[in-house]
């Protein structure tokens, strides 16, 4: 995906979806084929993915760190990374009260609102139509639905840093403001994701390896952000900024999705079984996400009208706290519990319904843009 420019048009609104990738408007269609896939795959070849995830890196005789799956989740985040100009932060007191509102929302309202949301649905209205146990890669045995409700919390502290950047031009948003918010987001992880989600899965009675959870965070995180930091700054230094942009960024633009694909076939070869012998646990899992993202774009917009925020702020802050980044919940939840675990699986619903929905919000955001005062 390549970073977004100012439309010629303000005033004319965007077709949904007509700034998007065939990759990116078609997520969902590519997330239900690698379902499909995977599950086949699992028939075919049942030991596969779990050769492949046994080639790891081990620590006291246990796995933590599965080679072939660190590649491709890698390949996931390098490309988002590499993205974001960090010399945008320093904008970040142009808009104070549209950068407090993003930041209060997604790690003070957000992380705690999953939490709950996920616990009463998973744990409650839908447990006894998730049967069973998840063994974890380090052997542990937990009741499945906390498997599943552990996925929706690492979803829940991940705030988007990627595909936001289309929300927020798709809904005519503040684009300086979406840039600076992705680049606070991506320090403010480093920091956050690994005490919110370690202090968040111990109240879900989930193990928490600490070590994998920081190294997990270093790899996933940190790694490509700096990376790709330092990718940006030679590039531009060195071929400038119009060959980064209609280059190297296009060149790199479906790699991300294309790793993010590989992993999940892989993921779903693993859990075929489950999804045949119990259909709607998408489905299940599905219901309390959904309610989540529709519940904090409301928060966040309704707070945005509160304040008086102009539309260009309002609709990136709420698309920001809407969307999740799935691609750190997918490499986390799959470092800590494993490729087979349901937490995997869950971070992958995440995936399937966030398109459809957040291009749902963006036509929303649309037509309510009326609701905030113009600017000035």
């Amino acid at each position: 995906m390549q970073e977004p420019h100012e439309s010629k048009e303000p005033n004319e609104a965007p077709k949904a979806g007509g700034g998007l990738n065939v990759f990116e408007k078609y997520l969902t269609l590519w997330v239900g084929l690698c379902i499909i896939g995977g599950i086949v795959l699992g028939r075919m070849a049942p030991g596969l993915a779990e050769f492949l995830d046994g080639i790891a890196i081990y620590v006291d005789d246990a796995p933590v760190i599965s080679i072939p799956i660190a590649i491709c989740l890698f390949f996931m985040m390098y490309p988002i990374m590499v993205k974001i100009d960090f010399s945008e932060v320093v904008k970040a007191t142009k808009t104070p009260k549209a950068v407090f509102l993003t930041l209060f929302i997604n790690w003070a309202v957000k992380p705690f609102t999953m939490f709950a949301i996920a616990t009463l649905f998973l744990g409650y209205f839908f447990v006894d139509l998730l049967p069973g146990m998840d063994v974890l890669k380090d052997g542990t045995e937990v009741p499945l639905y906390r498997s599943y409700i552990s996925g929706a919390i690492l979803l829940g502290i991940a705030p988007c840093t990627a595909m936001v950047l289309m929300w927020g031009y798709l809904s005519k948003g503040n684009q300086g403001l979406t840039l600076v918010m992705v680049a606070i987001n991506s320090l403010t992880m480093l920091v956050l994701y690994g005490l919110l989600g370690g202090f968040l899965l111990g109240i879900n009675e989930m193990p928490v390896p600490w070590q994998a959870l920081l190294l997990s965070i270093s790899i996933y995180v940190a790694l490509p952000l700096v990376a790709g930091f330092l990718t940006r700054k030679w590039i531009i230094a060195n071929k400038g900024m119009v060959w980064f942009e209609t280059r190297f960024l296009h060149f790199l633009t479906p790699v991300s999705i294309i790793a993010l694909l590989s992993t999940l076939v892989l993921l779903f070869s693993f859990k075929g079984d489950v999804i045949v012998n119990n259909p709607l646990t998408i489905l299940w899992i599905a219901i309390p996400l959904t309610i989540q993202t529709v519940l904090i774009f409301s928060i966040t917009y309704a707070i945005a009208k509160y304040m008086r925020l102009e539309y260009q702020d309002a609709a990136p802050a709420a698309m920001i706290g809407a969307s999740n980044h799935f691609e750190v919940a997918i490499a986390t939840a799959t470092m800590l519990f494993g490729l087979s675990s349901g937490a995997a699986l869950a971070t992958v619903v995440g995936v399937l319904i966030e398109v459809p929905l957040m291009l749902l919000l963006v036509k929303f955001c649309i037509r309510t843009k009326h609701w905030f005062p113009k600017k000035s």
